[in-house]
């Protein structure tokens, strides 16, 4: 259990520096490797969510880029947690951007 512990908290610092990919290729090894564990699948999902939300938010990345970015990342959390909410929520309302464009959704 202590590996999976230093691996979540090694992960929750580089969320904190911005370093998302990195953070979501140890907890999704250590995820395949433990997938019962609830520790890590938290941590994976709140990677996730943050990555999502970084690309949601982020003045730089312009319209085509930001979304369909944290869209990927939303149905990521929702492939690990189908209840989450706030996943589902803001995946309605990116869909519902692209449909109130008249574009197509990004798979």
């Amino acid at each position: 259990m202590l590996a999976a512990n230093s691996i979540v908290e090694d992960a929750k610092k580089k969320i904190k520096e911005g370093k998302y990919d990195e953070a979501i290729t140890a907890l999704d090894a250590e995820h395949k490797a433990k997938p019962k564990s609830p520790e890590v699948t938290t941590a994976l999902v709140d990677a996730h969510m943050a990555y999502g939300d970084f690309n949601m938010n982020n003045p730089q990345l312009p319209p085509f880029r930001k979304y369909p970015a944290a869209l990927r990342e939303y149905r990521k959390v929702v492939e690990i947690d189908k209840t989450n909410k706030k996943a589902n929520e803001n995946i309605a309302t990116i869909e519902g951007i692209y449909k109130q464009m008249g574009r197509p959704i990004p798979k």
